[in-house]
């Protein structure tokens, strides 16, 4: 069989793929039954960000190697998301911008390297969270032109709701226990949608309101009962109660306090060489950030919960040049709160600079994993999460 046959077959039968395997359908009972123990809608499911597609580029990706899904779910995890830049799967001119009249031009061979990695994962019993990191008209990590707007313009909406379609349809096979859908990568209004340093804040909650209601109800129009997640406002930190009217969870961020998550990231600072040092807790002029601001940052997310909304942390974790011991204080403090909550998380990557494997930190004595540069620490912290 070719991989095109292969990924037809499999679109046929997701369905039977996703309840017909043991370790699949385990781990979805596992990871449901954990909704009943606490006031989460969500199950706490626990994994890490898959980059295949994040570049609009579709050979600038980072590769998913089958042992990587493997270990994850020998590890104990029970997640992936995959966040995709839309440019990745169509059959454009990449020498330029893109046009409005090309955002629909869909690329089957490129949507079927898509399946392919959404087959591995459910196939490993991961629960996949297909994610637009770049949707027509917005990106929160601008650097490129996007023809319009989407929290403006009705044309960025209307191909929005046709690439939310095309997915809704292609995946119309697969259960809710095994596949949702995350609408679009922490929401921001900047001035200049496309210069990532331009000013800017949470889209306007009208705006957003109308952008999820109509994504929400193309995707409902095809499989009424696929899960819908829409990421918290302002970058993904914001809690949104103005969607409460909507059946739709929410996911929030495990980046606070940002001086410690994102210490020295290029596309944060202008000159990360001007950032001061940091250390946990945190002194923040006359604030000392602990444990409990932590928990304060939290609290509107916990009344999310409290009011019957599905919430998970579809991002977290730490750039590389934060100091390790500095990384894992820290985000030991981070994962004891969202477990308090029961608030499952992503962790932003498996092998780069955020991830398990093959991190680069300069302070970490890794351990030599079947040729990958394992950060043992950081994977005993997160398993001891399980």
């Amino acid at each position: 069989m070719n991989t095109s046959d292969s990924r037809r077959d499999f679109l046929k039968k997701s369905a039977l793929l996703g309840s017909g395997l043991s370790l699949a359908a385990s781990t979805s009972l596992k990871a449901f039954a954990e909704v009943a123990k606490s006031k989460n809608k969500l199950p706490a499911w626990k994994g890490f960000n898959l980059l295949d597609f994040f570049s609009h580029d579709p050979n600038g990706g980072r590769p998913t190697k089958p042992e990587y899904i493997q270990w994850i779910a020998d590890w104990g995890f029970d997640f992936a998301r995959i966040p995709i830049s839309y440019p990745s799967y169509l059959d454009i001119d990449r020498s330029r911008p893109i046009r409005p009249d090309e955002v629909l031009n869909f690329d089957e061979s490129r949507l079927e390297k898509v399946d392919e990695l959404v087959e591995r994962c459910i196939s490993q019993g991961l629960h996949v969270s297909l994610n637009l990191h770049r949707a027509p008209g917005f990106c929160i990590n601008a650097g490129f032109v996007e023809p319009y707007n989407l929290w403006k313009d009705q044309e960025a909406l209307d191909a929005f709701c046709a690439h939310w379609d095309m997915w809704a349809t292609r995946y119309n096979g697969i259960s809710k226990k095994n596949l949702s859908f995350d609408l679009v990568n922490e929401p921001y209004q900047r001035a200049d949608p496309n210069d990532q340093h331009s000013p800017g804040g949470p889209v306007d909650m009208l705006d957003y309101h109308r952008v999820a209601e109509a994504a929400l109800g193309t995707i409902k129009s095809v499989k009424k009962s696929r899960l819908v997640i829409a990421d918290g406002n302002g970058g993904g930190g914001i809690a949104m109660p103005e969607l409460a009217d909507l059946e739709l969870a929410q996911s929030c961020r495990g980046y606070h306090p940002f001086p410690i998550s994102h210490y020295k990231a290029s596309w944060v600072y202008k000159d990360p060489s001007t950032v001061p040092p940091v250390d946990w807790p945190l002194q923040q002029v006359d604030k000392l950030l602990d444990i409990e601001n932590i928990r304060e940052y939290y609290a509107p997310w916990k009344t999310l919960i409290d009011q019957g909304i599905g919430v998970h942390c579809g991002e977290c974790g730490c750039y590389n040049e934060t100091p390790h011991d500095v990384f894992l204080s820290w985000f030991g403090d981070v994962l004891t709160v969202l477990k308090e909550n029961g608030i499952g998380f992503g962790i932003w990557e498996f092998s780069g600079t955020f991830g398990v494997l093959n991190s680069g930190r300069k302070d970490v004595e890794y351990e030599d994993w079947y040729g990958e540069k394992l950060d043992r620490k950081f994977l005993d912290l997160l398993r001891s999460q399980i």
